[in-house]
């Protein structure tokens, strides 16, 4: 038995367990998993010995930037960051000039992203035109699912965001049903655009441009009760309904008496309201200026009580370049600068960290990078699993050292804008990430090639509410 690629000596994450096995590849898949020191033959062997072999994450919720702000990043840069992070995967948002509304401007940004991009990418539509042909368009040539803000375009930003956003509530059911008929997952941000406008209202009359007025402006119940709000709405609509970036125990506690009494949706938490609190925002500023914005030590904790239960089932990014020069311009006036933050490169590393240090289990945390994204949008088992049959997106990770985030040792072209994270140290490092087979990052390089990553379309068929 002859493999292209062998990985030997490695503790193997599976599914539900640790164990001890290598791995075979062949023709960009997992061909064979065998027992240790099994006598096979392959023109490479990776050996993996006293380090954890786990899938690539999947980072479902990503924004490159491309092709508009390439000073921001690009899907070549942002991916490079991605492979450097153990990301294998990404789900590309809709953001972009034009938003991707419409099936031509989707294929162009495929197009882009074939090209470009160093991991394998999916792709989202917007389906705020409300058009049931291009929303089809989209689904056909591989849509990975849809977006959707209840809130309004940003100031300056209409075109970046024509299709998305759905303040008005009968627009958004409107569009919910369209999606629904698709069979894929729609993600939402969901904030109350009417509250929001009220409580930013009363910053301004009160001449609040200080950092800790974006927050203020955003309290819980802003989200808490556009959840809610879905939540109500899907339960006629039956749109395949996924809440993005969650923040609160408010939030949460809403969500939970939803789902305690049957409703069908899922959720997300991201690193950054895992990890950081209101605090952080006064500690690195602008930088730190994200929306939904970071919360109280008591909201961390609910979050954290969220992965326990289960109703938070996926853990992912946001991640949000932007330039230094952007971000500035909030040093006097909070308001003027754009929200977003990157964090590709710490997704894994900070999973990771939590499970070594006993927050969850490994196979948990796994769960929450790569394998639940890949159930709920309908590409597993062809992705988030180390199985015989699978891509072989894999990571080899080092539980044994540490890793201390530096600017210098960042890929993403925002890299000096990721203040949250800086200085931090995570128990683990990513040796080497392979995508397809192909070893893309290793031993602090990037080694894989513009354009080797594929683009993922899901299958409806295979969509899971977990």
């Amino acid at each position: 038995m002859e493999f292209e690629t062998l990985i030997i000596n490695g503790d193997v994450v599976t599914e539900t367990r640790i164990e001890q096995l290598d791995i075979g590849i062949r023709g960009g898949q997992i061909a064979a998993l065998l027992a240790r020191g099994t006598a096979v033959t392959a023109n490479e062997v990776i050996d993996a010995e006293g380090e954890l072999v786990i899938p690539g994450a999947i980072d479902i919720h990503f924004h490159c930037r491309a092709p508009a702000y390439p000073q921001r990043g690009d899907f070549a840069t942002e991916t490079r960051a991605a492979a450097a992070g153990g990301v294998t995967t990404i789900f590309e948002m809709p953001i972009s000039k034009p938003c991707c509304a419409t099936g031509d401007i989707f294929r162009a940004r495929k197009a882009l992203g074939e090209a470009d991009s160093y991991v394998n990418f999916a792709l989202y539509g917007a389906p705020g035109l409300l058009d049931r042909k291009e929303i089809a368009d989209m689904a056909n040539e591989g849509a990975i699912g849809f977006k959707i803000f209840m809130t309004g375009a940003p100031a300056g930003r209409n075109d970046e965001f024509e299709g998305l956003c759905l303040p008005q509530v009968p627009e958004l059911y409107q569009a919910m049903k369209l999606v629904a008929e698709t069979g894929l997952v729609c993600v939402v941000h969901a904030e109350n655009d009417q509250l929001l406008e009220w409580h930013t209202a009363q910053m301004m009359a009160a001449k609040r441009n200080d950092v800790a007025a974006h927050g203020e402006s955003r309290p819980p119940h802003v989200e808490a009760l556009a959840v809610a709000t879905l939540l109500t709405l899907n339960q006629t609509a039956g749109m395949q309904l996924h809440i993005a970036h969650m923040t609160s125990k408010e939030t949460l506690d809403v969500f939970r008496q939803f789902k305690q009494a049957g409703a069908k949706a899922t959720a997300e938490t991201c690193p950054q309201y895992l990890f950081f609190t209101e605090a952080d925002m006064e500690r690195v500023g602008p930088y730190a200026k994200i929306n939904p914005p970071l919360r109280k030590q008591e909201d961390v904790e609910a979050l954290w009580g969220g992965i326990e239960d289960g109703m938070l089932m996926v853990v992912t990014t946001d991640h949000s370049p932007f330039t230094v020069e952007e971000k500035e311009r909030a040093r006097t006036d909070i308001w003027r600068t754009p929200p977003g933050a990157p964090g590709v490169e710490e997704l894994v590393l900070g999973m990771m960290d939590a499970a070594l240090k006993g927050r969850l289990t490994i196979p948990q945390a796994v769960a929450l990078v790569s394998t639940n994204g890949a159930k709920r949008f309908g590409i597993y088992p062809q992705k988030g699993a180390i199985a015989v049959g699978t891509d072989a997106d894999i990571v080899i990770y080092d539980p044994q050292q540490t890793t201390t985030i530096q600017p210098d040792m960042l890929f993403s072209k925002a890299k000096d804008c990721d203040k949250l994270y800086a200085g931090m140290t995570f128990q683990g490092k990513v040796m080497r990430t392979i995508v397809n087979g192909t070893t893309v990052f290793v031993d602090g390089e990037v080694v894989g090639k513009r354009g080797g990553g594929k683009f993922v379309r899901p299958n409806a068929n295979l969509v899971q509410e977990l």
